[in-house]
């Protein structure tokens, strides 16, 4: 859009978007269009060239110093919010991310539930591991596993000071004991040498906001526990990693500053992942499992979300006002964000949906670790 369109145009639009002026079958068309864009810049023409764009891809992602990019400006977009108001246009688990529905008649509180088991599932959790939850958001998988496995040793890993709160908050309310939340930079954090290794990682929707995913994947199989039988001899239970991403069916990209909205609002430092772009970051880990969630299941969840955040618009925009008032902001910035989290929402639903959840989706994977 911002190839065709001057500066000048685009903050206009972007101005109505924030005053909630543009109506939502306009607004669902704009976003199709959109996204009918994305998948053709991303398209080279053959599936040599579009081979050797992945692999450039790769290549970059791999020399880039940091893991991370812009991940004060992440926290500020998503995390930094008042709990009040996020929390408001979530389920009862509060989960910010996919959730599932395999018969499409379940509710969203149902919905959380059962990605949640398919997370257990999948990376063969059992009580009494040790496992930390990798960008644990605002907790709702942590305290899920603190409740579901009592004699386990959950730690949730986030770089938001305020879910740190809303989660100990929340932790204390339940009685749970066996949960820790440490507020960090992944770019920067490390466990101390010596220190024991976790039975499980579990990462949920937090590697879209990596850049270098080899230097990621070295660090995080360093936390994990060695394997503890030789070669010959292969360990009948080796710690594993298990990741969840929304991801693009063929090609990965990076949201930059020049693709407009999305990237300057809500992904700044973003990653679009493709399907397959774990696999090629396997030096330090091995693939066990993969498989794909049709990205219907996150367009369903997006619009539950967007229901709830309707239903409570008065108390969410009174939410955010006040709270860009204790920040030195006018008061109408608060009724801003509100309306960019509306179209957020929809532009997520949308893109998700497209091609019947086949185009953009959701990718799960079981590592373990390479001894």
């Amino acid at each position: 859009m911002s190839v065709f369109l001057s500066d000048s145009v685009l903050n206009v639009g972007y101005a109505l978007l924030d005053q909630g002026y543009i109506p939502d079958f306009a607004l669902r068309q704009i976003i199709r269009a959109l996204c009918k864009q994305r998948l053709r810049e991303i398209d080279h023409g053959s599936f040599e060239a579009n081979a050797a764009a992945k692999m450039q891809w790769i290549e970059v992602s791999r020399s880039r110093v940091t893991i991370a990019d812009a991940t004060d400006a992440a926290n500020e977009q998503h995390y930094e919010v008042p709990a009040a108001f996020l929390l408001q246009c979530l389920g009862p688990r509060a989960k910010y991310s996919s959730c599932i529905y395999p018969t499409g008649k379940e509710t969203l509180a149902e919905a959380e539930v059962l990605m949640f088991e398919e997370y257990c599932k999948k990376a063969q959790l059992m009580d009494g591991q040790y496992v930390l939850d990798l960008g644990c958001g605002w907790g709702s998988l942590s305290l899920f596993l603190a409740e579901k496995y009592p004699r386990s040793r959950i730690i949730g890993l986030s770089n938001s000071y305020a879910q740190k709160l809303h989660i100990d908050e929340q932790a204390s309310k339940r009685g749970l004991k066996n949960l820790k939340i440490i507020t960090a930079d992944v770019n920067i954090f490390n466990f101390e040498e010596g220190c024991e290794r976790f039975d499980r990682i579990l990462s949920i929707e937090m590697f879209e906001h990596m850049r270098n995913y080899d230097m990621l994947l070295r660090k995080v199989a360093s936390w994990l526990r060695p394997s503890k039988s030789g070669p010959t001899s292969p360990d009948p239970d080796p710690a594993l990693l298990f990741i969840h991403i929304f991801c693009h069916r063929t090609s990965p990209y990076n949201f930059e500053q020049s693709d407009g909205w999305m990237a300057q609002t809500f992904f700044s430092g973003g990653t679009m992942p493709s399907y397959d772009m774990l696999l090629y970051f396997q030096d330090h880990v091995t693939l066990l499992d993969a498989s794909y969630v049709s990205g219907t299941h996150y367009s369903r969840t997006l619009y539950d979300w967007l229901a709830l955040q309707d239903s409570r618009a008065a108390e969410g925009i009174k939410i955010l006002q006040e709270h860009a008032v204790k920040k030195g902001l006018p008061r109408e910035e608060g009724s801003k964000m509100w309306y960019r989290f509306r179209v957020f929402f929809i532009a997520c639903a949308e893109l998700f949906g497209m091609k019947g959840g086949q185009e953009w989706g959701i990718g799960l994977y079981v590592f373990k670790r390479k001894d």
